[in-house]
């Protein structure tokens, strides 16, 4: 499959999971405000995803997908799914044992992750009870990762891109019953609604990989070089995989220390910002890293470093408009979508600073997602480990010197400072050891792409001053003056980067066709 439009495939399935997920967060600002309940509920919420990043989409599928690839290539399908079941049965002894421990132990784990909430007990207590009823949303997730890193390498992206779409309608359909009277507590029904989906997204997963044929049917612990050598490869990617959630729990930590609502405020910013990132980001690493295992096993390391080339290119003219978009009516935005029910106009205010914030990174946020598959893809997962690392040193040492002055907004601009970092360093390495060479083409199309995301922030400015008093409000009149807003400025920036020759639709449709 052409990578663009495996990238096209897996960005699509994630659009509409994130265009749920806005429906869901609507419902949840409208339900829960940013207040005791939602500051509770998103810390639970925390505790899976950051293990799931950790174990499961991040360093597992960096080591695994390589190695799968190569047993498919190089000893067949039935090496392939053998290797699969002894990753399978060790992969699930360790999230059940785990899911156990952390079980136990969730109020030392809590006052570890949200110490601020120590002062509130009540807070400190739903955050608890949320967390051990979302915990096991781990083990579920994390399977679904591995199934979904099989898909992926036999490019079959569809699937596991589609699977989160399910716990986006599972937490509408609780808020929804809530809404009805048939559930009485909104944080209790988001909990239940977590692990609901954990079992169904591992459910449609299996269903479909098990059309493939190499569906791990028989869970084995046992250890064989590939499987030594995945947890060797996993080692160093765990590291820095933790080093990066690492980045997120300190942001959650010193929220927690922060006014009510300070975690809440980061969640529905980040929930916007990881439209464009998600959409883009997570789609460019899931599609450019079998594509660069493939190409490099066969040992066409021009092919690689063009596909890299064209990874960071395509990103780019996604995300550095939607980085200057969002920067430029980050409040329209927040006031539209949230304002409304429990969420006030004061927290509206705060988390379009916060989104303003986050937007300065999200360039280097997908650039990352770009960047990172170069070291994956030749089984160096120790590289970014070290790169990560100073990033989080960066990170801390930023928000604990922004807070004083900036609050919860200081978090979310050290977040983006520590990922520039990131990617400027991971570009770097790769550039000097010869796995990186940016053509002409990247260079002039990259300048070309920011002079014409500039003129439309320009554009969108003169265009959020005409409709000032449509936009602070979130009544139909305000959607659709912010709908205008969108539309105007894809149509500003699709004509200039026609006649700046940042893209061409002809060529656009070429590398779609092109293998």
């Amino acid at each position: 499959m052409p990578l663009l439009r495996a990238i096209a495939t897996v960005g699509g399935w994630t659009m509409g999971s994130r265009v749920l997920g806005f429906v869901r967060d609507i419902f949840i600002a409208a339900f829960l405000g940013a207040g005791q309940v939602s500051d509770a509920f998103f810390v639970a919420l925390q505790f899976p995803n950051i293990f799931r990043r950790l174990f499961a989409e991040g360093a597992f599928n960096a080591a695994f997908v390589p190695l799968f690839a190569g047993e498919l290539t190089e000893h067949g399908r039935a090496a392939a799914r053998a290797f699969a079941e002894r990753v399978f049965g060790i992969m699930l002894l360790i999230l059940i044992v785990l899911s156990i421990l952390v079980e136990i132990f969730m109020p030392e784990v809590m006052t570890v992750v949200a110490g601020g909430f120590r002062d509130n007990p009540e807070k400190f207590s739903l955050a608890v009870d949320f967390a051990r009823l979302t915990f096991p949303y781990l083990l579920f997730v994390s399977l679904s990762a591995m199934l979904g890193g099989i898909l992926n390498t036999l490019e079959k992206f569809a699937a596991a891109a589609a699977a989160p779409i399910l716990l986006n309608i599972v937490l509408i359909g609780a808020l929804s019953g809530v809404a009805l009277g048939w559930l009485p507590n909104p944080g209790l029904a988001l909990s239940w609604g977590v692990l609901i989906a954990g079992v169904g997204q591992f459910v449609w997963l299996a269903a479909v990989c098990s059309r493939t044929g190499l569906m791990p049917l028989v869970p084995r612990l046992v250890f064989g070089p590939r499987v030594k050598r995945l947890f060797m490869l996993m080692g160093p990617g765990i590291l820095g995989a933790g080093v990066y959630q690492i980045n997120v729990l300190v942001g959650v930590r010193l929220a927690s220390e922060l006014p009510e609502g300070s975690v809440s405020f980061l969640y529905f910013a980040d929930r916007v910002n990881q439209l464009p990132l998600g959409v883009v980001g997570a789609a460019v690493g899931v599609a450019l890293l079998p594509l660069l295992s493939r190409q490099l096993k066969a040992g066409d390391t021009a092919a690689a470093r063009d596909s890299q080339n064209r990874a960071i290119e395509f990103a780019m003219l996604l995300t550095v408009p939607a980085a200057a978009a969002l920067l430029i009516i980050a409040d329209p935005i927040v006031t539209v979508l949230f304002q409304r029910g429990a969420f006030d106009a004061a927290d509206a205010a705060a988390t379009g600073a916060a989104l303003a914030a986050f937007s300065l990174g999200l360039p280097a946020y997908v650039l990352v997602k770009a960047l990172a598959p170069g070291f994956f893809a030749r089984e160096d997962t120790a590289t970014p480990v070290k790169i990560a690392a100073l990033a989080l040193v960066v990170n801390i040492g930023l928000a604990l010197a922004l807070m004083p002055a900036l609050a919860h907004v200081g978090i979310a601009l050290a977040t983006a400072a520590s990922a520039w970092l990131n990617a400027s360093l991971l570009a770097f390495l790769l550039y000097r050891r010869g796995l990186l060479e940016p053509d002409r083409r990247l260079l002039t199309r990259l300048a070309r792409i920011l002079i014409a995301a500039l003129l439309m922030a320009g554009a969108l400015w003169v265009i959020a001053g005409l409709l000032t008093s449509q936009l602070t409000r979130s009544d139909p009149a305000g959607v659709a003056a912010l709908v205008l807003m969108v539309v105007a400025g894809m149509a500003v920036y699709g004509v200039l980067a026609q006649l700046l020759r940042a893209t061409s639709l002809g060529e656009m449709r070429g590398m779609f066709r092109r293998g």
